[in-house]
């Protein structure tokens, strides 16, 4: 289902999003690869970015239901960064920080999409 919401606001919102998850899945892939693997060569936790891969062509529809269960997802993320960022030292640290911060934008464009998805109350409703 598409929704374009008439606010600018959310319209940003669903703008921002995909490229967003996109650079968050970059991230990940260069940080488990390349910029600091848990081993040398790579590790197996580069598969965490494939959430958010599989993501990507219904942020890109606008899809409600992929920002459905994309925000159920992006609080696991924001933790996993937390607690690295808080745990490990050096470059592991910057990278979860970034990490964190583009979770943290991700969720909150979904938020502001949501909002606007919001309907009236019926007339009538609530009366007895």
């Amino acid at each position: 289902m598409k929704l374009d919401p008439p606010n600018p606001a959310p319209r940003a919102a669903l703008r921002i999003l995909p490229a967003t998850v996109l650079a968050l899945c970059a991230v990940l892939v260069l940080w488990e690869a390349w910029l600091a693997p848990v081993r040398q060569g790579g590790s197996w936790l580069i598969l965490k970015a494939l959430p958010l891969a599989v993501a990507l062509p219904g942020l890109f529809a606008r899809r409600l239901y992929t920002r459905q269960w994309l925000s159920l997802l992006l609080p696991l993320y924001a933790a996993e960064a937390i607690v690295r960022a808080w745990t490990e030292p050096g470059r592991v640290r910057v990278l979860a920080l970034a990490e964190f911060a583009l979770a943290l934008v991700a969720f909150i464009a979904i938020m502001a999409a949501a909002r606007s998805g919001k309907r009236a109350p019926a007339r009538g409703a609530g009366r007895g």
